[in-house]
């Protein structure tokens, strides 16, 4: 039997977003930059894509890991809600790393 997955490239994109975002999140951590936000960023570097993967290891057949989390989210399903507050969070982090680097 074989599910649905994402393109690699797609994969690809995704860790290599939080590993970059976790290695900033040291970064900042070392640098008491922002150290709390930092923290929180780490946190969810850590904990976002785990949480994800096992809640999406039982998803129907011919159903992809995004379309899942979407179902799961008009569901009201909490680790969905969490892996979204997560990404919304991180990309909050980013931008707020992003704007302390030009200043």
């Amino acid at each position: 039997m074989q599910w649905e997955s994402l393109p690699d490239w797609i994969w690809a994109i995704y860790y290599l977003f939080f590993i970059t975002t976790l290695g900033t999140a040291i970064l900042s951590i070392v640098k008491r930059d922002n150290k709390s936000w930092s923290i929180v960023a780490a946190l969810f570097t850590i904990t976002v894509p785990i949480v994800s993967l096992i809640n999406s290891i039982g998803r129907p057949v011919g159903m992809n890991e995004f379309e899942y989390l979407v179902s799961q989210l008009q569901q009201g399903a909490f680790w969905s809600i969490y892996v979204l507050i997560g990404y919304f969070f991180l990309l909050g982090w980013w931008g707020l790393f992003l704007f302390k680097a030009n200043k």
